[in-house]
């Protein structure tokens, strides 16, 4: 395919459409190479809007990594609006990169970065506009390599047929170990054409190529075992994983957007990891172990990307910011920095438990003190121990009290509905922990102006996480779970006008779910809706319960499955998972009994503080550290145990130098039980 430039025939289509902005290019801080003088190339795509996918620090990261790498050149591209897509079909105009519009057809790889299965149906439509066959299996060595990746790659398998390799893990160094291979492959002469490209790739063990892998089926439409079916193909695939953070301090040079965005703000991931053990999340178990950027790192990335950016904000980000061992010196010093260029500081939703008005007051110095948000998850104490969100009420009433007295007059609460073993009264009690949160707050202040937010969402289990073998909540039960929530809040005369209420249904959920456990099978459900015309399923206004339903209802019943049996299924400890060829680093036994812990209602501690619960990622700890110590005379921060030489942090050392009093816990490592799995035949 031709490697020119679309623009002149695409320049034409932009008058017609809304938001042509977004489909122009040359933000500050892009880069366009030349073309020739690379002999790899990739084009990077979150397939979502522009509006979401530029922020996208993983898409952000790859484009920098690669464009600093002489003979490598990469470029973005998002998902178009249906607008342009009839446009550009009309006009038989190809999917193009925004840097140069390129067509994405001519690049060596498309690498599509997947936050969230939702986005599937936009891959299918790029990969259709592109002119790039759908399926793997009909492409020739001319087209790109389809290559995923993000969070929802740990569990490939739905897209097996559309994709041609997946990266689970860190990408940073995987996207350049790629490079290399198909930078050799191609100066050979391309020899064995594209079955012997993406064997070179599968056969480090760090790719996984479904193609090389056959999976078989038992009579009752369980897995029985997932196969190689070429010598030289590993069982299982291995997660990358970077320990230093601070030898990839990236973006450098962070993108400005042209149109508005869903962040306006200049980003820095502070650490990557959780230990905090939540069952549910997807992200904190596959992320492991906990890897602190240090407090030098941090302050120089600010620093260059103030200057590269002219943002006014700065978002520490990671999956608990305020964990970090050195929050409140980072906070204290960025403000402290910045305070009279006025620029301000924000961090993702904070723990209960992690929350300190010194550092909350650091935060807001230079910017405006906005609502407090926190992730209780579990509406009552029994559910908070199923999940392991070891935080009480008592907690949240303690926390938002200070907050409460301290100013702020308006927090927001996260809940999730169709959580394993929840019952109605489970819920129901979100309502009183609301009511319980605005006495507090009316008391503490003195003031009737006091705001509390209920912020809901459905459960959906997730690959890699001790619910992945737990039976989904139906639509009509959460929506029903829901309903009686609302009415309750609804019909408190005190309290209720102060409780704002925000829920998603049952039925966007019931379709990740679907994508989330899926296996092969469910590939011809996602082409079946692309057909149909599904995109955008992760918009509410484009998002089709009623399409994804009547697909699937087509399609799985040749299979003999159907929706309900991957969503609503409880599966059982000897069943093989689409997944389980996929080594994320946590090892299946001990998902399984903290599975058996949840059902028992037992919380575990956060192993970043006690001695280590074996969960796998262990042989990490062979590698170097994942920090280097801190200079300038300040303390180093505490690193995962794993990481440090085995010897666990002193009992007298506070988890966090800026946190409260953490909740007191139900188990400890010397008293745990170790269950016995089930024998299976």
């Amino acid at each position: 395919m031709s490697a020119e430039s679309v623009f002149p025939q695409l320049e034409a289509l932009l008058p017609h459409v809304q938001k042509p902005i977004q489909y122009v290019g040359g933000e500050l801080n892009s880069t366009v190479k030349p073309w020739e003088s690379c002999d790899v190339r990739w084009a990077l795509m979150y397939p979502d809007a522009y509006e979401v996918g530029l922020p996208n620090q993983g898409v952000m990261i790859l484009y920098e990594v690669l464009n600093e790498r002489e003979g490598v050149l990469a470029e973005r591209t998002y998902s178009v609006w249906p607008d342009l897509e009839e446009l550009m079909r009309e006009h038989k105009v190809p999917q193009f990169t925004v840097d140069s519009h390129r067509p994405v057809g001519a690049f060596d790889v498309f690498g599509l970065s997947f936050s969230t299965e939702l986005g599937y149906t936009n891959m299918l439509t790029a990969l259709d506009l592109a002119g790039i066959p759908l399926e793997s299996k009909d492409r020739t060595v001319d087209h790109p390599i389809v290559l995923a990746g993000g969070h929802a790659a740990f569990n490939p398998e739905p897209i097996a047929d559309f994709i041609d390799c997946a990266v689970i893990g860190d990408g940073e160094q995987a996207v350049l170990d790629m490079t290399e291979i198909i930078r050799a492959w191609k100066a050979e002469g391309r020899p064995g054409g594209r079955e012997e490209v993406l064997f070179r790739l599968a056969k480090t063990g760090n790719v996984y190529v479904p193609r090389f892998y056959d999976v078989e089926y038992l009579p009752d439409g369980r897995i029985g075992r997932v196969v190689p079916n070429r010598s030289g193909v590993p069982w299982r695939v291995s997660k990358h994983t970077v320990m230093d953070l601070d030898e990839w301090p990236y973006p450098k040079q962070p993108l400005v957007p042209l149109a508005e965005t869903v962040h306006e703000r200049m980003s820095v991931e502070i650490f990557r990891g959780c230990t905090r053990g939540c069952r549910f999340c997807q992200a904190g178990m596959i992320t492991r172990p906990v890897r602190e950027r240090s407090i030098t790192g941090i302050g120089d990335m600010v620093e260059k990307g103030l200057k590269a950016t002219g943002f006014e904000e700065v978002g520490l980000l990671s999956l608990s910011s305020a964990d970090h061992s050195e929050i409140g010196d980072i906070a204290k010093g960025l403000a402290d920095r910045y305070e009279e260029d006025k620029i301000g500081l924000s961090l993702p939703s904070t723990r209960v438990d992690a929350f300190n008005v010194d550092l909350a007051n650091e935060l807001t110095r230079n910017g405006r003190r906005s609502g407090l948000t926190f992730a209780p998850e579990g509406g009552s104490e029994r559910m908070r121990k199923v999940i392991n969100k070891m935080v009480s009420e008592e907690d949240l009433i303690r926390t938002v009290a200070t907050a409460y007295g301290n100013g702020w007059r308006q927090v927001k609460l996260y809940f999730m509905c169709g959580l394993p073993t929840e019952t109605d009264e489970d819920v129901l009690q979100i309502g009183d922990m609301a009511v319980n949160v605005i006495a507090k707050g009316r008391e503490v202040s003195g003031s009737n102006d006091i705001r509390c937010t209920v912020s809901i969402g459905g459960f959906v289990p997730k690959p890699h996480t001790p619910f992945q073998w737990a039976p989904q909540l139906s639509a009509e039960e959460t929506d029903a779970r829901l309903e009686k929530l609302r009415d309750k809040i609804r019909g408190d005369k005190k309290y209720g006008r102060s409780i704002g209420f925000r829920y998603h249904d049952g039925k966007p959920g019931i379709v990740e779910g679907l994508l989330s456990r899926g296996d092969r099978r469910v590939g011809a459900v996602i082409r079946a809706v692309y057909e149909d015309g599904g995109r955008f399923d992760g918009w509410r206004e484009h998002f089709s319960y009623d399409r994804w339903m009547a697909c699937a209802e087509k399609t799985l019943p040749d299979f003999g499955v159907d929706v309900d049996w991957y969503t609503t299924r409880e599966r059982t400890y000897e069943e093989v998972l689409p997944w389980d060829h996929l080594d994320s680093g946590l090892d299946k036994d001990w998902l399984w009994e903290d599975w058996q812990d949840a059902l028992d209602e037992t919380e575990v501690e956060d192993c970043r503080w006690t001695p280590c619960f074996d969960c796998g990622v262990g042989g990490l700890a062979r590698t170097p550290p994942y920090r280097k110590p801190k200079v300038e005379g300040l303390p180093p921060g505490r690193p995962c145990f794993l990481t440090s030489g085995g010897v666990p942090p002193k009992k007298d050392t506070p988890p966090s130098q800026i946190g409260s009093e953490r909740a007191k816990k139900t188990s400890s490592p010397l008293t745990l039980v170790k269950k016995t799995p089930p024998q299976g035949n």
